[in-house]
């Protein structure tokens, strides 16, 4: 096998001083260097030196296969870094990595904190949203920022969560000549002057974090009624059963609670919704929960959609079934399909004779005012099919 053409170098504030033997023959010995203008200053790239592209592109590096090429990234190159998008795009024999303590590692080396335990997100472009999920009293997380502003931005949106009296530590150019760390709260940081890169470690409090168990109240999301209540939402996502990296259609989503709550679970969806306004409530609420990484809205009626969506795992029909959506649904998924309509609920009773499966009938009542007193107010009855993949 040929020698590998590419060189993925990570490097830290110290430059060419924490470099392994290795990564600085490597460096010597490529004719083209990419990497950010930090970066290449402190390898003094010179000649050799090419910024990336603004916005990033691997193209011009993928151009240069044949001669010997370096990329410059921070630390470990494969976390939050260039590396995997480079490894996708080449074969295994192109390149090797040279990855040295990256930002979390040190953060958790300055802090005394166990680096397993540790919540790391890079949000150098992705809303504070996604913290959401990772926010509980007792929790840790190192997290990447853009720059100094982006810090103080953080601050405020922690405040205005609610987690005002979280322990913030701000942590600058780690591991170089700038190094500084700064303590504070959210609510009364000290973030003036930060010198890039910077990362930011949280301690939070001041709430309860999101509860880990199915069925999250229904006063979480926004919606107009159109909603797998609670306990109901509960039972679902127990048919349903979701793993982390899945995939699921999530057919007349309504307001997209149990995309949700299956994305909160690890996994990916796919919210198909005909109404326009309904389609923004899921919208909202993925924001909300910061997944709208996690779950891809469409607006539109099942059948039109269902051809351009990535194969699933699992679906889950809350809205809409009938004989000519069950055709197009792929066999070798999960099916979970929530019944409120007698003509639904005789289609599951047909289906469930012949495809075989649980049916299974949800008769729920909530206890309200009845004069001086209480009573049982019965709430409209599911029936709910579910079955594994068919053979």
């Amino acid at each position: 096998m040929a020698e590998p053409w590419l060189s993925i170098i990570g490097l830290g504030e110290d430059g060419p001083a924490g470099l392994s033997e290795a990564s600085r023959a490597a460096l010597a010995a490529a004719q083209v260097i990419f990497g950010g203008p930090r970066h290449l200053a402190l390898v003094a790239a010179g000649d050799r030196g090419c910024p990336w592209p603004v916005p990033f592109d691997l193209a011009p590096v993928l151009a240069r296969r044949g001669q010997a090429v370096a990329v410059l990234a921070s630390g470990d190159p494969f976390w939050f870094g260039a590396g995997g998008a480079l490894a996708a795009a080449l074969n295994p024999g192109e390149w090797r990595a040279f990855p040295v303590a990256g930002v979390f590692s040190l953060a958790a080396a300055r802090l005394g904190w166990r680096l397993e335990d540790c919540a790391c997100l890079g949000l150098h472009a992705a809303p504070f949203a996604q913290l959401v999920p990772h926010l509980a009293p007792g929790a840790r997380l190192i997290c990447t920022l853009r720059d100094g502003p982006a810090a103080a931005a953080l601050a405020d949106w922690l405040v205005a969560e609610g987690w005002g009296d979280s322990r913030l530590v701000l942590l600058e150019a780690l591991g170089g000549p700038r190094e500084r760390i700064r303590e504070g709260t959210a609510a009364t940081p000290d973030l003036s002057g930060a010198n890039v890169p910077v990362a930011v470690a949280l301690e939070p409090l001041g709430r309860p974090g999101l509860p880990r168990s199915p069925g999250l109240p229904d006063a979480s999301f926004a919606h107009d009624g159109q909603i797998t209540k609670s306990p109901i939402r509960a039972l679902t996502l127990a048919a349903l059963a979701p793993r982390p990296g899945e995939m699921l259609w999530d057919l007349g989503a309504g307001s997209g609670s149990v995309s949700v709550e299956w994305a909160l679970a690890g996994g990916r969806a796919q919210a198909v919704e005909h109404r326009a306004d309904r389609a923004a409530n899921i919208r909202a609420n993925a924001d909300r929960f910061g997944l709208s990484h996690r779950i891809s809205v469409h607006h539109g009626a099942s059948a039109t959609v269902l051809p351009g969506l990535p194969p699933p795992a699992a679906v889950f029909v809350g809205g809409g079934f009938d004989a000519a959506l069950h055709a197009l649904l792929p066999r070798q998924a999960r099916l979970v399909v929530n019944a409120v309509t007698l003509e639904t609920e005789a289609l599951l009773i047909r289906l469930h004779a012949t495809e075989g499966g649980e049916l299974l009938r949800i008769d729920l009542a909530r206890a309200e005012p009845l004069g001086r007193m209480q009573g049982w107010r019965p709430l409209r009855p599911v029936v709910q099919w579910s079955r594994g993949p068919c053979a």
